[in-house]
């Protein structure tokens, strides 16, 4: 069997034990597309991270739009939900705590009150300690696109959040020994490093704001719960 066959074969069966068709939990089962910008560079060669370690990368949004299916019998499909964290540390850093990492989670405003609050809790599954001290659940509309090209995505969320991303290039290899240095801050499938064209946050909930465009510092890919 060949090796790609091997992966599809293996993402197809973590799939169906995610989304409950294996003996999970049958009112839950959804997918959708993931996206994450950082304010440290994902990809990069060890000098170039080294460079950031302890200084940024602190800073990061996440943001889920589900394409179809339910949470606990809540049909979700076509909202978004997206998580703002503010850690203590560069994310991903091995060298250093980031914990307690605050967060505010952006909800899709069309979603009624059981669509809410099953956004929020889905947001809290997925997110895991990186959501465990949320300071604020604000309603903003939601416009998410992943229907370009590979590595091309756009997020907004009200006058609050903002990300676009394009595909890494050979132009943005700046040593020439790039890989994935960190990776996603939650799982998923088929992770893709992006060019991040704009990343913003101008919310007052954690006293500071950032706009950190022009880096190696996204990832782009699908989940499945």
């Amino acid at each position: 069997m060949k090796a790609s066959r091997i992966l599809t074969v293996a993402l197809l069966a973590l799939a169906l034990a995610s989304t409950g068709f294996a003996g999970g939990n049958a009112d839950t089962a959804l997918s959708g597309q993931y996206l994450e910008a950082r304010t440290a560079d994902v990809y990069a060669g060890h000098c170039f991270a080294n460079s950031e370690v302890g200084l940024t990368g602190s800073e990061a949004v996440l943001a889920w739009n589900i394409a179809e299916g339910t949470w606990e019998g809540v049909e979700l499909g076509g909202l978004s939900v997206v998580a703002v964290v503010k850690a203590q540390a560069t994310l991903g850093d091995p060298h250093a705590d980031p914990y307690p990492a605050d967060s505010v989670l952006i909800v899709d405003e069309t979603a009624d009150a059981d669509q809410r609050a099953a956004l929020i809790a889905l947001a809290h599954d997925l997110g895991g300690d990186l959501l465990s001290n949320v300071l604020n659940v604000q309603d903003a509309a939601v416009t998410a696109d992943f229907d370009g090209e590979p590595g091309f995505a756009s997020l907004t969320a009200g006058e609050l959040v903002e990300v676009r991303t394009r595909a890494i290039t050979h132009k943005d290899h700046l040593c020439g020994s790039e890989f994935v240095y960190y990776p996603p801050l939650t799982e998923i499938a088929e992770a893709m490093p992006a060019y991040t064209e704009a990343h913003a946050f101008h919310g007052e909930d954690f006293n500071t704001t950032w706009s950190c465009p022009l880096k190696r510092s996204a990832f782009l890919g699908n989940f499945v719960r």
